[in-house]
């Protein structure tokens, strides 16, 4: 598992230092301060690969003394590393605590699965027990031997990944052959063990694995899994975006559980018990319905079998605002990234829960002055700065009531409360927005 993580002159900023919890941890701010920097670093330090949207080669950093410290647990030690990086040569280079030959690779295999859910809608899984892809260097250099990690395009997910120029591996069926296959096989517990977490994480939204298959297309000589939601049954081809995304994650942490522990079989030894879950926008295409049950649902059903760590980036008040009931100080951080001075800063910060939506939108992990239309806001502010004037003119409060009519305040939002007891006592009646919110009465000033 990670302990912490400091990055050193890459990115937006001069140093960004993570002291990690060891199960969930949060990363907000705005875009371009480096939310997603840390998670590639992170993936580097655990995987010693670059995930696969840097074409495996890397961040590139642009000043001299780039670095990248971490420490991480594997077994029961900890174990420090640095990797500089080298302008000369154009790559990362690794320093890791000295060590026998045979010390070092039994380190290695007590390292964590990690699984990455990239921003690209793919995701990169490594098995510290299992051979992967060929390290990849810059410029087209020959590889210098093999990772242990699995670079999945989402295509991949779905149809395979097979490995080798001269001759192919297929070292995954992909999600369409392997989930029909297990559903027409009655004690398959690989099946049983995905629908119960494609179940978990739908959440609401009720989607459910069946063990039916049928043939989709003309030209396809694959059958694809069917599954059951609110609108009846579809096979997983036609599956919306958000039950994709769903369906992919839930796949893979099935499939690369089962290949490593079928690993640790043939290597005789116990598979190991840690996985690293790096999520990049765990909100990513995701109704809001799965927005507020993706991390406790993850938390709830992953943490049976394996210790569980999360780092997750996020954009949405819902991912935050739904881990209120389940989020332990002793567990659990939230950090937050924010542009002070022209320059990306990085802090801990207290995790208060701040209970609706319009709460978190307010607070430091997003900075709206308001959680309305940014005219609502605009209008709001002009028609507070006449609520704290002494002695406003009678031009100034008809144009601040003129802009709040503009912006299309509906008629039960609780400013007008204040501004109706306010244009009262100036003996001039407010003319409200004149658009009605359905369903809703109208607020009385």
């Amino acid at each position: 598992m990670l302990e912490s993580i400091q990055l050193k002159n890459v990115g937006p900023a001069p140093e960004m230092k993570m002291d990690l919890a060891p199960r969930l941890n949060l990363i907000t701010g705005d875009n371009g301060l480096g939310k997603t920097l840390l998670l590639d670093g992170a993936w580097w330090v655990l995987t010693r690969t670059w995930p696969i949207t840097w074409s495996g080669n890397g961040i590139v950093p642009q000043r001299e003394g780039a670095a990248i410290e971490w420490v991480e647990r594997r077994g029961d030690g900890l174990f420090e590393g640095t990797s500089e990086y080298l302008f000369a040569d154009s790559r990362w280079k690794r320093t890791e605590p000295s060590a026998r030959t045979e010390d070092r690779e039994e380190r290695r295999m007590q390292g964590p699965l990690v699984l990455y859910l990239r921003v690209d809608g793919g995701i990169s899984v490594h098995d510290p027990l299992r051979v992967g892809e060929d390290f990849r260097l810059p410029f087209g250099q020959g590889a210098w031997g093999r990772s242990n990690v699995y670079q999945f395009r989402e295509r991949d997910i779905w149809d395979g990944l097979e490995l080798g120029t001269e001759k192919t591996v297929s070292v995954c069926e992909g999600l369409v052959r392997d989930v029909s296959r297990w559903a027409g096989q009655s004690d398959n517990v690989d099946f049983d063990q995905l629908a119960t977490l494609v179940e978990q994480l739908a959440g609401q939204e009720q989607f459910r694995l069946t063990r039916k298959f049928e043939r989709v297309y003309v030209d396809d000589a694959r059958d694809f899994p069917i599954v059951s939601g609110p609108a009846g049954e579809l096979p997983v081809a036609h599956a919306p975006a958000g039950l994709r995304r769903i369906l992919g994650l839930a796949y893979l942490m099935v499939w690369a559980w089962r290949e490593h522990k079928a690993a640790a079989a043939l290597k005789k030894r116990a598979p190991n018990t840690s996985l690293v879950l790096l999520i990049d926008e765990v909100e990513s295409h995701l109704h809001p319905k799965w927005q507020r049950t993706i991390l406790p649902s993850l938390l709830r059903a992953l943490n049976q079998e394996v210790q569980l760590q999360v780092v997750a980036t996020t954009h949405s008040p819902l991912v935050l605002a739904s881990v209120e009931p389940v989020f332990d100080v002793d567990q659990d951080a939230w950090f937050d990234i924010d542009l002070e001075q022209q320059q990306a800063v990085l802090r801990k910060r207290p995790y208060v829960r701040h209970g609706e939506i319009g709460n978190w939108l307010v607070s430091e992990a997003f900075d709206l002055k308001e959680p309305r239309s940014l005219e609502g806001e605009q209008a709001i502010a002009a028609a507070q700065a006449i609520l704290d004037a002494p002695a406003p003119s009678t031009k100034a409060i008809g144009e601040a009531d003129q802009g709040l009519r503009n912006a299309g305040l509906p008629d039960i939002d609780p400013f007008w409360v204040r501004w109706g007891y306010f244009m009262g006592k100036h003996k001039a009646p407010s003319k409200r927005s004149t658009g009605k919110v359905k369903g809703k009465r109208e607020a009385k000033p």
